[in-house]
């Protein structure tokens, strides 16, 4: 059984940074395309950014340039650093499998607010 375990979240003020980390046992990372995604309020999950099993990334147009997906293959942990946070990206953020298969965690909280 796959577990994901997010952290890292917080209240920072617009322009700030914040580092989110995505914990993973079951399943080596290493082989796989790994995604980060964020949920607003009444919406869909939406995708922010891939990672895949040989480095290639994706962002989102409203986070690129802004925020980069990285991982850590021997703690089998993925990162996302968020940088010029905006108020829009306030939302909680979950990572998983690009196909979004694995069980979801419980995402970490980020607010964005001065």
């Amino acid at each position: 059984q796959v577990q994901l375990v997010e952290s890292g979240g917080g209240l920072v003020q617009p322009g700030g940074s914040l580092s989110l980390s995505c914990a993973v046992s079951g399943s080596d990372i290493r082989d796989k395309t790994m995604a980060w995604f964020r949920q607003p309020p009444g919406k869909e999950r939406e995708l922010v950014a891939y990672l895949t099993n040989i480095d290639n990334t994706y962002y989102a147009p409203s986070v690129r340039g802004r925020f980069v997906i990285s991982r850590d293959r021997a703690k089998n942990t993925l990162f996302l650093q968020m940088n010029m946070l905006r108020a829009e990206d306030t939302d909680v953020y979950y990572c998983n499998i690009v196909t979004r298969q694995w069980p979801w965690g419980q995402g970490t909280r980020v607010t964005v607010s001065s």
